[in-house]
């Protein structure tokens, strides 16, 4: 049988154009290792763990017709040097020109007709550093057998990658013959399969959330979905085809300081200082908010299946992620009020016996997170763009170094798409005592996206009773 494409995948790919591109993306920093971490050997670790990820070797076949949804095939012409890339900036780079090319390399389309994925290798960044940046499709990492390549490369002790033979030998592409007969032979047995298809090409994201809540595994009741549209304002409009990158880093510690003091979770702190920061970006624009003002954030939280005991590197990728729709009070002016506001709202989501700790992710093996982010960018594109303002994803990462070879890592920030009339989407992640946030944002709407970013810092502060 051939591998076909789940609906949600074919969506993926049939509702991209070239101003909304699918891939989630991610840029690690590395300090440089005395002896070195080149081009060559990133090829050679990149090239080993593809073992793992047989789907990295493999592009998306079209049924002539759409008789039926794509299938997997392996890349009869594969060729690594294509997908790991070598860039440079003028050095000494900063961290800002390294973020205006991140915001270029993440505005362009993956190429369809090779593996859905790009990783490039970028030198020239101050004090000797190297970077890492990574683009995958969201039809690539699954939630079924497939995690992100970032997960793999990275390991808690330094690895010399000592170059292999690659005994892998693709299969033959199927013949357009083929994949017509399978096609028709699928639709005999399932005569509504090729109707399903045929609405999934021409219709969008709205039209096909619904039937596409099943394939994902429930990840938010309808009920909670299907409510009162978001709030209009500027985060909401048609979106350009450029992008504008920008990034914070905080402590974690204090966060957890903010925790002790007036309770909630880390992730309730974080999201209230990113309330703080949009209801200063949101004044400083102009905009009137009255005291029951909110923006409406989509943010994915992973979830036990039922009868599972704990989150596990084995469940990663058999346990969901639940889509929530939570209100952020942009319209208080008290911060401690705002992180209430929302630490009430989100205890309906955590006090459920299926919600995972950042305790429990933290035990899955490699940098989780960017697997976790990738399939958080799939559950925001499950449904309708017109229910929320904007996606906020985080997942925490582990507190201990970790390396690419025998270069340790420094920084991570996660890069999540923008959907359809979607200005703004912020990844969090924590690693290494640091709590990163990644502000991906379109250039036009949100050009003065490093002002909301200095924000975030300014809002934290706030809530430790810094500035108020």
């Amino acid at each position: 049988m051939p591998d076909r494409l789940s609906a949600l995948d074919a969506s993926f790919l049939y509702l991209e154009d070239a101003v909304t591109p699918m891939h989630v993306g991610g840029v690690a920093i590395f300090e440089r290792p005395r002896d070195g971490f080149d081009y060559e050997q990133v090829l050679c670790l990149v090239g080993q763990r593809l073992a793992y990820l047989p789907r990295y070797r493999e592009r998306v076949v079209s049924v002539p017709g759409y008789l039926a949804r794509p299938v997997w095939a392996d890349d009869v012409d594969f060729d690594l040097s294509y997908h790991v890339r070598r860039s440079a900036l003028p050095a000494p780079g900063t961290d800002g020109q390294l973020f205006e090319l991140v915001a270029r390399l993440m505005a362009r389309p993956l190429d369809h007709e090779r593996p859905l994925w790009e990783t490039y290798f970028i030198e020239g960044l101050e004090n000797g550093r190297v970077a890492l940046v990574t683009k995958t499709h969201q039809a690539v990492v699954d939630g079924v057998g497939t995690v992100e390549l970032g997960q793999l490369i990275l390991d808690s002790t330094p690895q010399r990658c000592e170059p292999a033979e690659d005994t892998w030998v693709p299969r033959r592409q199927p013949s357009t013959t083929q994949l017509v007969l399978d096609a028709v032979s699928e639709t005999v047995r399932r005569p509504g399969e090729l109707a399903e298809n045929l609405r999934a090409v021409v219709s969008d994201v709205a039209a096909t959330a619904g039937k596409l809540v099943d394939t994902v595994g429930g990840l938010a009741s309808v009920a909670r979905t299907l409510i009162r549209p978001a709030p209009a304002g500027p985060l909401n409009g048609p979106v350009s085809g450029g992008r504008i990158f920008t990034v914070v880093r905080t402590r974690l510690e204090d966060y957890r300081k903010v925790r002790g003091e007036h309770g909630g979770t880390v992730n309730d702190i974080v999201l209230a200082s990113i309330t703080g920061a949009l209801r200063q970006w949101l004044l400083s624009r102009g905009e009137s908010l009255a005291p029951s003002a909110s923006l409406r954030a989509l943010v994915p939280m992973a979830v036990l299946e039922p009868g599972s005991m704990e989150f596990s590197t084995a469940g990663l990728v058999n346990n969901q992620l639940e889509a929530h729709l939570v209100e952020l009070p942009v319209g208080e002016a008290n911060p401690v009020l705002r992180l209430q506001h929302i630490s009430h709202a989100m205890r309906a989501y955590t006090d459920t016996r299926r919600s995972v700790t950042a305790r429990a992710m933290l035990k899955v093996g490699g940098f989780a997170p960017a697997t976790m982010h990738s399939l958080a960018a799939r559950t925001a594109r499950s449904f309708s763009g017109r229910i929320f303002n904007l996606v906020i994803t985080n997942s925490p990462g582990p507190q201990i170094p970790l390396y690419a070879g025998q270069a340790r890592m420094a920084e991570m920030y996660p890069v999540i798409p923008l959907a359809r009339n979607q200005a703004l989407a912020i990844g969090v992640t924590s690693y290494r005592g640091a709590v990163c946030f990644g502000l991906n944002a379109d250039r036009k709407a949100v050009s003065d996206v490093g002002y909301l970013a200095s924000m975030i810092e300014e809002s934290l502060a706030e809530l430790q009773g810094r500035n108020w």
